[in-house]
C-alpha cells in the first residue's frame, strides 16, 4: 500500500543536479505545497552547461539558468540556487557532499527531496551518471548530518509515498515548457508544449495502491515520514 506523502511540514528542500531535474517528476507535488502556503526551496549543483548541443557553456549556463528560475517561479518557487559544480561531471566528493550538508543545515527544511540514484529507471532505461553521484552524495551528506530533518525522499521508481496531484499538472506542464530552448534542441521536431504535455502525463499516472487519478511518486530513503 502507497502511503500519502505527510504534509504536516513547512519548508522543504529539493536537491538536484541540473536545471529541469525538478520538473520530470517533482514539480505537480510541488505545485500542490506551494499552494497551501509551504515553503520549497531548489538548490542545483550545476548551471547544465553542457546540456544543449551546439551551445557553448558560457552561453548555456546563464540561459538554463534563467529557464530553471522562471520555471521554479510557475509552481510557487522564488528560491533558487546554483552551486556552480561541473555539468556531466558530477562525482560523489568531499567537497559536493560538504556543499549538499551546508545547504541542508542553511535551509534547515523539514523534508529534502533529492534525486532516484538507482542504475536504472526500467529495464533498459539506464540512469545518468550525474544522477547517481549525486544522490549518493546526497544520503552520505544526510547520513552524516548531526541533527537531520525529518525525512529524504528520491523521486523515482520503487514508489513507498505519493501525493494527489489532481488540479496540479497544468502548472508542471507550464514550468518544463520553461524549458523551451533546452527542449526545442532536444527534440526539434515535437513542439515544445506536447513535450513537455507527454512527460509530465508520464510522470504523474495512476499509483498503484493510491487512492488518486493523477499522482506524483516518492521513496522514503531516510527518517520517518
Amino acid at each position: 500500500m502507497t502511503e500519502t506523502f505527510p504534509e504536516d511540514w513547512s519548508t522543504a528542500l529539493a536537491l538536484v543536479a541540473h536545471p529541469d531535474d525538478p520538473e520530470y517528476g517533482m514539480a505537480a507535488a510541488v505545485a500542490r505545497w506551494t499552494s497551501q502556503g509551504k515553503r520549497v526551496v531548489y538548490a542545483l549543483a550545476t548551471s547544465g552547461e553542457e546540456g544543449i548541443e551546439g551551445m557553448s557553456p558560457d552561453e548555456c549556463g546563464p540561459l538554463r539558468e534563467g529557464e530553471q528560475i522562471a520555471s521554479a517561479a510557475v509552481v510557487g518557487v522564488d528560491e533558487v540556487e546554483f552551486w556552480g559544480f561541473p555539468d556531466s561531471q558530477i562525482f560523489n566528493t568531499p567537497e559536493l557532499r560538504a556543499k549538499v550538508a551546508e545547504t541542508i543545515e542553511r535551509i534547515a527544511p523539514d523534508v529534502v527531496l533529492s534525486l532516484y540514484g538507482g542504475p536504472e529507471w526500467a529495464p533498459g532505461f539506464p540512469n545518468q551518471r550525474d544522477h547517481m553521484e549525486f544522490a549518493a552524495a546526497v544520503v552520505d551528506a544526510f547520513d552524516g548530518l548531526e541533527n537531520k530533518p525529518r525525512a529524504l525522499f528520491t523521486n523515482g521508481p520503487d514508489v513507498t509515498h505519493a501525493a494527489d496531484v489532481e488540479g496540479f499538472t497544468d502548472a508542471a506542464i507550464a514550468a518544463l515548457e520553461c524549458h523551451r530552448v533546452y527542449l526545442e534542441v532536444l527534440d526539434p521536431n515535437t513542439p515544445v508544449v506536447e513535450q513537455a504535455t507527454a512527460q509530465v502525463d508520464r510522470g504523474t499516472g495512476p499509483i498503484d495502491g493510491f487512492d488518486a487519478a493523477r499522482a506524483s511518486g516518492f521513496t522514503l530513503v531516510r527518517g520517518d515520514a
